[in-house]
């Protein structure tokens, strides 16, 4: 599982506060055998209880000397 990133209590915070309750942190996709992680799953009630809403999120911070190769490391 990778660490989180520098930003990822700031974003956690903010997406609370906008209304989305975190349901997964780290947010796990499972293809086949492999496992692959989201930094965070959320969701959120619309439309008193018609629909829900639900994002997972990766979060990546760009602090190297360039950020053009942050980028591509980024996108893997």
């Amino acid at each position: 599982m990778p660490a989180p990133d520098i930003y990822h209590h700031v974003v956690k915070n903010a997406l609370i506060k906008d209304g989305w309750t975190i349901t997964h942190d780290p947010y796990t996709l499972t293809f086949g055998q492999r496992n692959v992680f989201a930094d965070l799953g959320a969701e959120r009630l619309v439309a008193a209880e018609r629909n829900h809403e639900k994002i997972a999120v990766e979060i990546k911070s760009f602090h190297g000397a360039s950020d053009m190769r942050d980028l591509e490391m980024a996108l893997g």
